[in-house]
């Protein structure tokens, strides 16, 4: 029996129950990429942070995590996606803990990097997972919605939960909450995620070429989210471009490669991911700085921050969870994806006008069109790229678009941050305020994520119109 037959002969109650433990497992990845963000000055004070150190509490975890999934997705394939998940998910759980219990910034940034390779292993086979337990189009489009939203929403909560936790029982609970729900999540896959069979045990990964695609998604992650000297930026960027055209290289050539380069003849794939990127650069970017925003020109604190970021998510989850399965079935998951991106768009350059008002009128409104837009394209996209996936190719095809979710968040974090800073700053030397300086950036930040967002919708006019 393969894997994927194994997966889906489940019961449909059971089915659903594993895709609940699923998303249990990807929420806890997602929300950890940014619960730390308001949290680091207390970090920094407990624990004696430099300032440029202190960035690494996000960087630890983000470098591994975008580096390791094509790897990790292909050891799924090879030797059994719920062995890497249950693997991936236990290493989370101990490196959770020691953040937890981190006496200093070395053990804490030491243990994030582990909690970044743990996520890697298990987030890398949970879309090829789905993929198989759901064969039917309209339960894989709904189940692809509850996929989605999770992935949407998962930043969001990350804030909300980060600021609510340092705010009441102190920092060290926003790592420590992950044990009970992660050995939940690792008892609950045991019991409802079916065991599947290695679809070649034969097969042997292709470390080399392992090497080079981990080491050239490190570095370029390392390259966007670092702050260093611009030549040794430069230097990393050229070295990250080389290895991976060395990995390209390599997958001509190798008898069983790590990437069937193949996949990319695939537009749902090669367009699917192109557009995610793009698509996610401008959602995680404008997260990121509209955390800024509402609490550096709104002067809000970081646990109003959270609730004020908690409208789009409980948008994206109404309209993941309940129409968007609905929408992709009756007019077909490309039609959907642009109508998301044309309200990801509108809902983005609604932010961006002047000039500094109340959070009812300048920003809500702003936060319910971006949560229909996203509820929308996410689950639209993920079924897009999935939509091609061969058994043999799940894991891979889920390693590569999450892959591009990663690298997309930092990238668009990166550029949407610097971008607001340099805006900021010359509307100071102009003479302006500070909340006139800072808004200006992030009026900036909002409309290059309102053409990012844009672009993707380019791409899927184009890219896809065959997919």
């Amino acid at each position: 029996m393969t894997s994927s037959t194994a997966l889906a002969s489940r019961t449909a109650p059971s089915r659903w129950l594993a895709l609940a433990v699923l998303c249990i497992a990807m929420l806890m990845i997602i929300l950890d990429g940014t619960i730390t963000t308001v949290a680091l000055p207390v970090l920094q004070a407990d624990l004696g942070f430099t300032t440029a150190a202190l960035a690494w509490t996000v960087n630890a975890y983000l470098v591994p995590l975008g580096g390791l999934l094509l790897l990790a997705g292909r050891l799924g394939d090879l030797y059994g996606r719920r062995r890497m998940l249950l693997g991936g998910l236990s290493l989370f759980v101990l490196a959770s803990l020691l953040c937890g219990l981190a006496i200093d910034a070395t053990m804490l940034i030491a243990a994030r990097f582990v909690q970044g390779v743990g996520a890697a292993m298990a987030s890398a086979v949970v879309l090829g997972m789905v993929v198989a337990l759901f064969p039917e189009p309209g339960e894989r489009a709904r189940a692809m919605g509850a996929y989605a939203f999770v992935g949407a929403a998962g930043a969001s909560i990350g804030t909300l939960l980060g600021g609510v936790l340092t705010d009441t029982v102190g920092w060290r609970w926003i790592f420590l909450v992950n044990v009970p729900i992660g050995v939940a999540a690792v008892l609950l896959a045991l019991k409802y995620v079916a065991a599947d069979s290695p679809t070649d045990r034969s097969a042997r990964p292709d470390v080399p070429g392992g090497l080079l695609v981990t080491a050239g998604l490190v570095l370029a992650v390392f390259t966007i989210v670092d702050t260093s000297a611009p030549a040794l930026r430069l230097g990393m960027a050229v070295l990250a471009v080389a290895l991976l055209a060395g990995f390209v290289r390599r997958q001509q050539r190798a008898a069983e490669p790590l990437v069937r380069l193949r996949i990319f003849r695939s537009r749902a794939v090669s367009g699917g991911n192109a557009a995610q990127l793009l698509m996610v650069a401008g959602m995680l970017g404008f997260q990121f700085v509209a955390a800024l925003y509402l609490q550096r020109a709104l002067g809000y604190t970081a646990a109003q921050t959270g609730f004020g970021l908690l409208p789009i998510t409980l948008t994206i989850a109404l309209v993941s969870l309940t129409a968007s399965g609905r929408l992709i079935a009756r007019s077909g998951a490309r039609t959907v994806l642009i109508a998301g991106e044309i309200l990801l768009v509108a809902g983005l350059l609604l932010l961006t006008r002047p000039p500094v008002g109340s959070y009812v009128v300048d920003v809500l409104p702003s936060m319910i069109v971006l949560g229909i837009g996203a509820g929308l394209a996410l689950p639209a996209v993920t079924t897009l790229m999935m939509s091609d996936a061969t058994p043999e190719d799940a894991g891979l095809a889920s390693g590569l678009a999450n892959t591009s979710q990663q690298v997309g968040g930092a990238l668009g974090t990166a550029v949407l941050a610097a971008l607001a800073a340099a805006r900021t700053d010359a509307a100071t030397a102009a003479g302006a305020t500070v909340t006139e300086a800072l808004t200006s950036g992030y009026h900036l930040a909002f409309l290059i994520s309102a053409v990012a967002v844009a672009t993707a919708g380019v791409v899927t006019v184009t890219v896809l119109r065959r997919a």
